[in-house]
């Protein structure tokens, strides 16, 4: 009997937690001239770069590929591996643009005809666009990197990637927490009358895709016209989230966690519109929202439940581990108000938050292959008997 092939999200999910873990301190670190780093790493812009496209887009991907033939599977983690250490040590040459946007493109070209494709709702494949959005993000940073602007051109890039991700976690954490929401109620005799909510969701998307179009241009009206479409996107999140009735699940961990990571969603939205309208809220703080709250929080979510739910069947079943998803919201917390114990001080503690916790998921994760590995073992053993 022909074996199945793997999920790629067992090798991918495990790779993405511990690169995350040991990369941020690195890059925070080598920013602060704490200590020596390599040159990718010792800037905003290679910070933003590896968390976004060497972090984010891995455990997207793991999620979204299903099962993979292993030769696709360690072909992209090659690629990956080749991508970081070129970033890493020549981030401006062409030869590292070429391999990063390889690997972007690899991942864009497998994943985003899942949703361009099959889906026959606009909705369903805006998440196919949003992806085909972060392979041309990837494309204008390299590009912008070889140019005598590379600093403004590739940050310009980056926050469009963060606002793309946003879109992209907004639609994908919807589609997964409004199902598991359902499911929880009803195993309380409760029912869940609004689920996807369509309306909500195609509305907030219009709004989203309208602010990704108008981040690119360069007018002087277009500040406080994004401002006003992120804050109505945060205004019809925010009911969205309280027609789920998240009060309702408060016995379940790893709903209160993707909730959790949900509403930094929101937070991020409101920041940036403040930092558009305002010099007192620099846009960094708000990208961190994003990027610490929702996508460290929700990243962490999904890759416990999708490997509990593949190994235990449960995706609750040691509700302990969504407790560290509570060090990413005091990380982002510490990375928003630097303030409260010195500007050194909070960033160290915010980058010790966010390793511990995506540490702690590495092991989680290894030890949930160690299972399932053990498993199979058994299972081959009755089936030659």
């Amino acid at each position: 009997m022909k074996a199945k092939p793997p999920f790629a999200h067992t090798y991918w999910f495990p790779l993405a937690a511990l690169y995350s873990a040991l990369t941020l301190p690195l890059s925070v670190g080598g920013q602060l001239c704490w200590f020596t780093v390599p040159a990718g790493l010792q800037y905003a812009w290679g910070h933003g770069h590896e968390m976004i496209f060497g972090f984010a887009l891995v455990v997207i991907a793991g999620y979204l590929a299903g099962p993979q033939p292993k030769s696709y599977i360690f072909t992209v983690m090659g690629l990956w591996l080749v991508a970081r250490l070129s970033f890493w040590f020549a981030p401006t040459s062409m030869i590292t643009a070429i391999i990063n946007i390889a690997f972007v493109g690899t991942l864009v070209w497998k994943l985003a005809p899942i949703f361009l494709r099959t889906a026959k709702k606009w909705r369903n494949k805006s998440a196919g666009f949003v992806l085909v959005g972060l392979g041309i993000s990837a494309l204008g940073f390299h590009t912008a990197m070889q140019s005598s602007q590379s600093d403004e051109l590739s940050l310009k890039f980056l926050l469009e990637a963060v606002l793309l991700l946003s879109v992209l976690t907004f639609y994908m954490g919807g589609r997964i927490i409004a199902p598991a929401l359902a499911g929880h109620f009803q195993s309380q005799n409760r029912f869940l009358k609004d689920r996807v909510q369509p309306r909500f969701e195609g509305s907030i998307l219009i709004l989203l895709f309208s602010v990704l179009v108008l981040n690119l241009l360069t007018f002087t009206w277009i500040k406080p016209v994004m401002a006003a479409l992120l804050l109505l996107s945060a205004l019809l999140c925010v009911v969205r989230v309280l027609r789920w009735r998240p009060w309702w699940s408060y016995r379940r961990a790893d709903l209160l966690a993707m909730l959790l990571g949900y509403s930094w969603i929101i937070v991020g939205w409101l920041g940036i519109a403040l930092s558009l309208i305002t010099a007192n809220f620099p846009i960094t703080k708000a990208l961190h929202a994003i990027t610490i709250g929702a996508l460290g929080t929700l990243t962490f979510t999904v890759m416990s439940r999708t490997r509990s739910h593949r190994v235990l069947r449960d995706t609750n079943a040691k509700p302990f581990v969504f407790i560290l998803a509570l060090l990413i919201t005091a990380a982002a917390l510490l990375r928003l108000n630097p303030t409260w114990l010195g500007y050194s001080q909070s960033i160290f503690l915010a980058a010790c938050c966010w390793s511990f916790a995506f540490i702690g998921l590495f092991i989680w994760l290894m030890w949930l292959n160690k299972i399932e590995k053990k498993v199979k073992r058994q299972r081959q053993l009755m089936q030659d008997k």
